[in-house]
């Protein structure tokens, strides 16, 4: 079975959503892949992969506050505070979101739905290059 793989890197500006749809889809149409899988994954521990709504950037900035609420950072008994009060919660962010995302490939194109995109979710406060691994396989 054919496979390609690419990588890519991505500058946040900090806490939030970046959309890298066209980065992965530039990456599966240079592998000539027609039926198969591609799968994206980020190498950071304080930074996740999220499948979301990418007309109403609105839908993403809820997801966002979201999470703030539900991982705050002024959080008492966290311990793991070496690199600042967003270290922990970006790291159980993480662990509460995914590092990879598989979507199938139908006539060369990733089958996402008419309102998807694929976002890497900053956990972290400053900006940061974040990584990506793309790896496409099929016929």
């Amino acid at each position: 079975m054919p496979a390609h793989t690419g990588t890519f890197s991505v500058h946040t500006r900090g806490k939030g959503t970046t959309e890298i749809t066209r980065e992965v889809e530039a990456i599966v149409s240079r592998s000539g892949i027609r039926e198969g899988a591609v799968t994206v994954f980020v190498r950071h521990t304080s930074a996740s992969l999220v499948i979301m709504e990418n007309a109403d950037p609105s839908a993403r900035r809820d997801l966002e506050v979201f999470f703030e609420k539900l991982v705050p950072e002024d959080t008492p008994w966290f311990i793991h505070t070496q690199e600042g009060p967003d270290d922990m919660p970006s790291h159980i962010r993480m662990a509460l979101t995914r590092t990879s995302e598989t979507i199938p490939l139908i006539g060369g194109r990733m089958t996402l739905g008419t309102w998807q995109g694929v976002f890497l979710f900053e956990h972290r406060r400053a900006p940061h290059r974040r990584e990506i691994a793309v790896s496409v396989i099929g016929d």
